[in-house]
């Protein structure tokens, strides 16, 4: 029920006993990059809501290895973070892709097993099959609904479902 996550698709990037963090991907913000990032007045790349915890930091997700060093694979070919300095000249020099790196304020957490217990009680629908291509949609709109449908024809109804059932 909590307006942060309303048909949100979430990718989790790191759950250890302490807790959990992830990254909404399909709820933008009305920032751009350069509007966060003193110093890069080109840099058009949207902004995304990760969530709301620590709503004062920025985070990226990417699939350029080769080009920014350090960060964590958190998939098959997706990294979490990196050498900022690195990505700044990249962004400043047009030599990144809007369709390999996603910005995000703030991200989704959860405290130590409470992930775990929120699934128990079937708040969260969870897959771990999903195309990368996924993470760095910037169709928020249909991301969700495209998502519910790949998980099969047991959630493929709900995605047709009205936002509000009581509108319907």
């Amino acid at each position: 029920m909590d307006p942060n996550f309303k048909r949100s698709v979430i990718l989790i990037t790191e759950h250890q006993e302490e807790g959990t963090v992830g990254f909404i991907l399909n709820h933008s913000s009305t920032l751009s990059l350069k509007d966060v990032i003193p110093g890069l007045p080109e840099a058009n790349f949207p902004v995304y809501l990760g969530g709301p915890v620590e709503t004062d930091t920025i985070h990226f997700l990417h699939r350029c290895p080769d080009l920014i060093s350090d960060g964590q694979e958190v998939v098959k070919g997706i990294y979490w973070g990196g050498n900022f300095e690195t990505l700044k000249v990249l962004i400043q020099n047009h030599q990144i892709d809007e369709d390999d790196i996603k910005f995000f304020i703030g991200y989704s957490g959860w405290g130590q097993s409470q992930l775990n217990m929120e699934m128990k009680t079937n708040t969260w629908i969870v897959s771990d099959q999903f195309h990368p291509d996924v993470v760095f949609s910037n169709n928020e709109e249909n991301l969700w609904r495209e998502v519910i449908i790949n998980l099969g024809p047991k959630y493929a109804h709900v995605s047709n479902f009205p936002q509000d059932p009581n509108l319907n």
